[in-house]
């Protein structure tokens, strides 16, 4: 029998443990969707939907061709000369998408949101798989430190409208594209009489981007991290300028934020202020998202001139697991208004079509399709909990009128078979 790929998983009705992983049921997927859509709306961010598929040179060039996602990440799919990718992250396709539809002609900077799966072929573990789903919004065209305080705005509306607390906004600055390589070569001189203390992924990263070894989790490297050269001593007056701004903009909205010079991005597009909320209710893997600046992209996958741009991305899986930790009252599949009983065969017949009547009417209708006994479909009326089970047999096909009950209160009354859409509403607020 087949099964799911490794790091994959399927969205049931109900939630489940997938491999160990808390997987909600969908019922609760569109709810935390519903309340990213709500939170995009009133910050005045439009929605694009992009390929999954994109071109391998798209993500090798906007990504950087020496990141862990373009050299062990990417699943790729080769068709005759060309080669694709399953899109592992969404930032560059905006980008590649913004100008090859010359979106920036649209004469205002363009509030961009996204929401949609992505594929990495990494370690599966708690909060990561191999298709995950991301939300993040890019807000293209505005180079002023306004612009970062309104995305990281943005991202801490959206984690206090479910009530996440204990959370840290970690905030830094890349400086300048400029000064940025002076500052490689300090961390490489720094680095080298050390070589032999990094473990081989540092190792190469000091020969291809030394800032990189800022991110390392070994304690043996973070301890050598405590007398390296910081980015702050190689800002450029207009670069720390912005930076400050930030900040202060995010003091005018109560936002606080801790400076971490150690912060850094793994992918290669970001520059100047950089971004990452976390929260310790994740253990080790503690981001729920990260974003920043990145206005040297749109030049890497082909744009003729700089164009402005910063965002951020979060994973809606790490945002379930953040939600469990805090005792996040997930909601209920809906309930159907109504859930028809039928009595014998011609009572079925009769309960199929008054079921699309009700439908038509509005309603959320659900009937028996197995030919159970009433003892069986009660229970299922009680298992969905449906609002009122309406009841019909030969004396009811007789009579006109039909049995409803109140699920809720267990009374019922005899209700004529024209009346029951008005029975199913509930009463008029006077």
């Amino acid at each position: 029998m087949f099964q799911t790929i490794r790091g994959t998983f399927d969205i049931l009705p109900d939630t489940q443990e997938a491999g160990k992983q808390f997987v909600p049921g969908s019922a609760i997927w569109r709810h935390v969707e519903a309340r990213v859509h709500e939170v995009m709306k009133r910050f005045g961010f439009e929605e694009i939907r992009t390929p999954i598929l994109e071109p391998l040179g798209l993500i090798a060039h906007g990504v950087g061709q020496t990141t862990d996602i373009v050299q062990k990440e990417m699943f790729v799919v080769q068709r005759g000369d060309e080669e694709y990718v399953l899109r592992p992250e969404v930032t560059a396709p905006v980008m590649r998408s913004y100008l090859q539809h010359s979106l920036g002609q649209r004469g205002r900077a363009q509030r961009l949101y996204y929401l949609g799966p992505c594929f990495r072929a990494e370690r599966p573990q708690k909060g990561r798989f191999r298709q995950f789903h991301q939300f993040g919004v890019e807000l293209i065209g505005a180079d002023g430190p306004m612009a970062d305080a309104e995305a990281i705005a943005c991202l801490r509306a959206v984690y206090d409208g479910f009530g996440i607390t204990g959370t840290r906004l970690r905030i830094n600055s890349l400086g300048d594209a400029d000064l940025r390589p002076r500052y490689r070569d300090a961390l490489k001189s720094y680095f080298e009489p050390f070589r032999d203390r990094l473990s081989e992924t540092s190792r190469q990263r000091l020969e291809t981007n030394p800032l990189r070894i800022l991110d390392t989790k070994s304690e043996d490297e973070r301890l050598l991290l405590a007398n390296a050269p910081r980015i702050a001593e190689f800002l450029s007056d207009e670069a720390r300028a912005h930076f400050d701004a930030v900040k202060q903009h995010l003091d005018l909205l109560g936002i606080s934020c801790t400076e971490d010079p150690l912060l850094v991005r793994g992918l290669d597009y970001y520059t100047g202020v950089v971004f990452e909320l976390e929260s310790d209710d994740l253990g080790s893997q503690s981001a729920l998202a990260a974003g920043g600046r990145y206005d040297g992209l749109a030049e890497s996958v082909g744009g003729k001139q700089p164009v402005p741009a910063v965002g951020w991305a979060a994973g809606i899986e790490r945002l379930f697991l953040a939600m469990r930790a805090s005792d996040y009252d997930f909601p209920e599949p809906d309930r159907p208004d109504a859930y028809m009983v039928a009595l014998g065969t011609e009572a079925q017949n009769w309960v199929f079509a008054k079921a699309q009547h009700l439908r038509a009417a509005g309603f959320h209708v659900e009937y028996d399709l197995m030919g159970r006994s009433m003892k069986a479909q009660m229970k299922e009326a009680n298992r969905q909990r449906a609002r009122f089970a309406v009841i019909v047999g030969e004396n009811e096909l007789a009579s006109g009128t039909a049995t409803v009950r109140d699920l809720d209160s267990s009374e019922q009354r005899e209700v004529a078979f024209d009346e029951i859409v008005s029975s199913l509403r509930p009463p008029t607020e006077p």
